[in-house]
């Protein structure tokens, strides 16, 4: 009887384990949501391309729930695609030396060419693939949103794998891991804290260019998706400051939907990657993940897709990337060296054969005046993202020492941080307008106060995310050794946040950049205000439909962002790399 009794209570104990707790009950409506917003999202993108003309967009707020959860699936499709590219592209950039030389000033010249410049482009290509379906429509918004994340992340992730620890990489030596296995155990753990904030940036940089990426005008083509963005463009055109003033409710719940749904559950997984012998005081929080992980059988249903993804990190898959390996004979050497020379000279001879094509093109309807007069466009816009960038860093580099090293600061701070960095430059339109016009200020001075919405939250992030990541041992060994003031930020905390910093400063650049186009030449109602610079200069082509002249403008800002990483970000890059590693 006692034998059945307890083989009884164990059945018992096992059914009751699987049963739902009110907890479950909880996050099943949470879920069920989800699922339904992406059904919803997946049956309007697939709706007729007609249906887009038939609806205009409405300023009645009714509509502001549809337009922001249409917004959002854009921006969460944009986040998914643009993390594939960062594990890919910078692994490959990263690991491969050959590859790097390629990849790396690719990704300065991706990040420099503007949203505009992408949308000019690449709008029929899309339409042509699905030409009776809003589905091309929301690719190319998509792809658009895409180009204003994924650049960060990648750069953020390139800036991790490149910054290792030496001790940490001996160890998987130890271990005789592969390349897959170390991939997935040491190089993404070890850049989830910085690649965390960086996405968080990234989609806050998203909004940025939300207006332009649903209300798409080139030439005499103009397509207008349902959205956030669209709302704002035609309360613009309108000159209606109480649609105006909706779009900054709806955006500011849809920043916090994102912050406590997807952000501050992540920020508080990723603490448990913090390179550290000793715990931190304060770790981060999420009431969502301490929910999950209270559930029952929401809990259990996910064990086993946890258990899958760990089975697959440790295949152990002898693929390896081909990184230079130092050569231990001189006929090894010597092929290294050929195979070097024949690389460079594809890589310069398919240069060549793209300048050349680009060249031809642009010659059709430019002349060497209208070169000379873009170049000095572009020295003015360069001249206010120095000056921007500079007065970002003595300003944000502090702050965000002082938020990154206190996790309870971030985690209030975090929401903030996201719909301050979010915030448009559009919806500073009027405010900038009345007061310019109305006081008949310079435009080229007072507009470029815009741009540093494109500039400073980047270097922002990038601090906090360095000061978090920061180890607590050391923190520890300068509060021992009674360093302070200076002497600690000279020898503790800038050699330490600094390759976050320079990553941070690297995309604030190519923020700045893009940031300059819609601060340039900006428009309220039949209100228009210029200043001179390359931004307005491809803005105004953009809108005129001229081809050649937006290929000379983004290949112009593309020049001035590479030669400017390469004189001054990438030598401070490679001494971060080389003397500035947690080793």
């Amino acid at each position: 009887m006692e034998f059945r009794f307890n083989l009884n209570r164990t059945a018992n104990a096992s059914a009751w384990r699987v049963l739902p707790n009110r907890w479950d009950f909880v996050a099943f409506p949470l879920i069920i949501c989800l699922i339904a917003m992406a059904a919803v999202g997946f049956h309007e993108t697939m709706a007729p391309i007609s249906t887009l003309k038939t609806q205009a967009i409405s300023l009645d707020p009714a509509n502001l729930p549809e337009y922001a959860l249409r917004t959002t699936l854009r921006m969460l499709a944009a986040m998914v695609a643009s993390l594939v590219f960062t594990l890919v592209y910078g692994t490959l950039a990263a690991k491969s030396r050959r590859a790097g030389q390629v990849l790396v000033p690719i990704l300065d010249i991706l990040q420099s060419v503007p949203v505009l410049g992408y949308i000019s482009f690449t709008v029929t290509f899309f339409l042509a693939l699905f030409p009776s379906r809003v589905l091309g429509a929301e690719l190319a918004a998509i792809f658009a949103i895409f180009t204003s994340q994924a650049w960060n992340m990648t750069f953020s992730f390139y800036q991790s794998l490149r910054t290792v620890p030496r001790d940490l990489d001996e160890v998987s030596k130890g271990f005789h891991l592969t390349a897959w296995q170390r991939f997935w155990k040491l190089d993404v753990p070890f850049s989830m804290p910085g690649l965390i904030w960086n996405m968080m940036m990234s989609m806050s940089g998203g909004w940025f260019f939300v207006v332009a990426s649903e209300a798409i005008t080139v030439g005499n083509n103009t397509i207008t998706l349902p959205g956030i963005g669209a709302y704002l463009a035609q309360a613009i055109t309108e000159k209606n400051l109480h649609a105006v003033g909706w779009v900054i409710l709806a955006m500011t719940v849809v920043i916090l939907a994102y912050d406590q749904l997807l952000f501050r559950p992540l920020v508080a997984w990723a603490d448990k990657f913090r390179m550290e012998n000793t715990s931190s005081g304060d770790a981060p929080e999420s009431w969502l993940l301490d929910l999950i992980r209270r559930t029952r059988l929401i809990h259990r249903l996910l064990v086993p897709m946890g258990f899958l993804l760990a089975t697959l990190a440790r295949i152990p898959v002898r693929a390896q990337l081909p990184k230079a390996m130092p050569a231990i004979s001189t006929t090894r050497s010597k092929r290294s060296r050929v195979g070097d020379i024949v690389w460079s000279v594809c890589v310069i001879a398919l240069t060549v054969f793209v300048v050349w094509r680009a060249v031809a093109y642009v010659r059709t309807g430019v002349t060497l005046d209208e070169v000379w007069h873009v170049f000095v466009l572009g020295l003015i816009t360069l001249l206010r993202v120095v000056l921007l960038i500079a007065i970002a860093s003595v300003i944000w580099v502090p702050l965000g020492v002082l938020i990154g090293l206190r996790p309870a600061l971030a985690e209030k701070f975090q929401p903030l941080a996201q719909f301050l960095a979010a915030f448009p430059a559009n919806l500073l339109f009027p405010v900038f307008v009345i007061v310019i016009v109305r006081f008949h200020l310079n435009p080229d001075i007072w507009l470029s106060p815009l741009i540093v919405l494109g500039t400073q939250w980047y270097i922002l992030f990038n601090v906090i995310a360095g000061a978090s990541a920061y180890p607590n041992d050391y923190k520890e060994a300068a509060k021992n050794f009674h360093i302070r003031g200076w002497q600690w930020w000279r020898q503790a905390m800038l050699p330490g946040i600094f390759p976050y910093y320079v990553t941070g400063a690297i995309t604030a650049s190519g923020g700045a950049w893009n940031a300059s186009i819609v601060a340039e030449f900006v428009q309220w109602g039949d209100t228009r205000l210029q200043a001179h610079g390359l931004g307005a200069y491809i803005a105004q082509m953009t809108a005129a439909g001229d081809f050649p002249k937006i290929i000379l403008g983004i290949a112009m800002m593309s020049l001035f962002v590479t030669l400017f990483n390469r004189v001054l970000w990438r030598p401070l890059y490679t001494y971060a790399e080389s003397r500035l590693r947690l080793d």
